[in-house]
């Protein structure tokens, strides 16, 4: 690792290089997946399960990982929709003895097939099917009331569901690889096309997998569970609300619009047995090393491909990573556009390269300028617990690499008492340990970069305190997809600001 005086020298330069912050979890956040966007992972999550068999805030069984894909999907943007990408390679990476090297991965791949392929679009249906009326034109296609249009989509064999996608799941583990999916049909929940043409709960509740070992597994079109005013952030941190009352940092409603709302996404979440994670093969307590296991998500595509029109690109070689992410907010919010790509090919165990970004980041300087706050000086060595095993989530060993830290030996916050902020208002099962789907990152990595972990606190965010949509309370834990027919994005001044509740959004 390089010297303090030479990162404190590095990061000043960057000062003056770095093009300011980007504050959507991961969303397009480097050149290289902002032009492949399915390749671009949106937001990873890590939390002990809080339905796994259990009572929350009792001893942990369980452990959720989510890793979602392909960003801001506008959910009536047919007729082809959002499938996975065959070409990819998805994985979710777990470490369990701190050296930032994988030790278990689960792999995804996903197979397309198209079932009605002289259709326009690839889903359709309605009721309990439309039949050709008497006055058909000429010249006809069948007899008067012969099903024209399939029954609405209530189950994977429906006849209106075109586009099928299945999927396997592999853990390599030890060197060994085991198809998790152990060869049964496993299909991805399409795209919410609306109310009339499919029944999309009862898609989701199909399309959510147990199998005997105790892993679930979902794949599918959901809502996007991140939540964050970006456009204000974007206009250079011009926030409507940037410090918050104490009363609006306690409230569950939004005072300013959501971004994001009405936006679908790709997810993929897996729930294992924590045996199956830690290194000792064992439920550990919290105070054990072993209980703490480092998690990251990666998405990949093969090193050649062919084009070969009019016949589809042929891909060949071996696997090449596109993207990473562990923390919401290492490559987004710290490290500079010129090495994004950089980092987001490379391995978590070589990121002491990056920790210039990290001692001395841009983002902080920029609050200083923008809100007048004191925040601490260079090097900001608060910052590292972000990237190393370290209290409150020890490990054994303590590389500098961005992964996203679990504690499988804390039980989960019963969601009565768990805080939106996590770690930073006492909540020790939210981020940054690991991260669960309502951990409001945008507010935390405000707070820390600011120095919270210095001892500094200030009450930043951005207005938004919660999704436009509610989060199930059990496996996979995400929201439904808005539908195509009826989505809504909430906008500056609406009358109401969480979905469609509480007072006006902030203009």
């Amino acid at each position: 690792m390089k010297s303090i005086q030479s990162l404190v020298a590095a990061g000043a330069a960057l000062l003056m290089l770095h093009p300011g912050p980007v504050f959507a979890a991961n969303h397009r956040e480097a050149p290289i997946t902002a032009i492949d966007h399915k390749a671009d992972i949106t937001d990873v999550y890590a939390f002990v399960s809080y339905n796994a068999g259990t009572t929350p805030g009792t001893t942990p069984t369980h452990a959720t990982f989510i890793l979602c894909v392909d960003p801001l999907l506008e959910p009536g943007n047919g007729p082809t929709y959002f499938p996975f990408d065959p070409d990819i390679l998805y994985e979710i990476k777990i470490d369990n003895n701190h050296d930032a090297v994988e030790d278990i991965t689960f792999q995804f791949r996903f197979q397309t097939e198209q079932r009605l392929p002289g259709l326009f679009t690839v889903y359709a249906g309605a009721g309990s099917g439309i039949g050709v009326p008497a006055n058909q034109p000429n010249p006809p296609i069948g007899p008067t009331g012969t099903i024209i249009v399939p029954p609405q989509i209530t189950t994977f064999d429906s006849a209106g569901l075109g586009q099928r996608q299945r999927y396997t799941v592999t853990m390599v583990k030890g060197g060994v690889s085991t198809v998790v999916t152990n060869g049964a049909p496993t299909y991805a929940v399409p795209a919410n096309a609306g109310p009339r043409t499919m029944d999309y709960n009862a898609l989701f509740t199909a399309g959510t997998y147990s199998y005997p070992n105790g892993i679930k597994t979902f794949a599918g079109t959901t809502d996007d569970a991140f939540w964050i005013d970006l456009g204000a952030t974007f206009d250079t941190l011009n926030l409507r609300k940037a410090v918050l009352t104490p009363a609006e940092d306690a409230s569950p409603t939004n005072l300013t619009p959501d971004f994001v709302s009405g936006y679908s996404v790709n997810s993929i979440a897996i729930e294992v047995p924590i045996e199956m994670l830690t290194k000792t093969g064992k439920k550990e307590s919290a105070s054990a090393p072993e209980a703490t296991i480092g998690m990251w998500g990666t998405t990949s595509r093969q090193r050649t491909t062919v084009r070969r029109a009019p016949l589809e690109a042929q891909n060949s070689g071996s696997w090449s990573q596109i993207q990473r992410m562990a923390n919401p907010l290492v490559n987004e919010l710290l490290v500079g556009v010129g090495s994004k790509n950089k980092f987001s090919m490379d391995q978590p165990k070589n990121d002491a390269q990056f920790a210039s970004f990290l001692l001395d980041p841009v983002l902080p300087r920029l609050l200083n300028a923008a809100f007048g706050i004191a925040v601490p000086n260079a090097p900001r060595v608060d910052l590292l617990p972000l990237v190393q095993y370290t209290n409150p989530i020890p490990g054994a060993a303590n590389p500098v690499a961005d992964l996203l830290r679990l504690n499988t030996g804390v039980p989960a916050t019963p969601l009565a008492s768990a805080k939106r902020l996590g770690g930073a208002a006492g909540d020790p099962a939210g981020f940054p340990n690991g991260r669960r789907v309502y951990d409001d990152v945008t507010d935390i990595a405000l707070r820390v970069v600011a120095g919270l972990l210095a001892g500094l606190s200030y009450p930043l965010g951005d207005g938004v305190n919660s999704n436009d949509t509610a989060y199930r309370t059990s496996f996979p834990y995400l929201g439904n997809a808005p539908d195509g027919r009826n989505r809504r994005h909430i906008d500056p001044g609406e009358a109401g600001c969480t979905a469609g509740l509480g007072a006006p959004c902030l203009p």
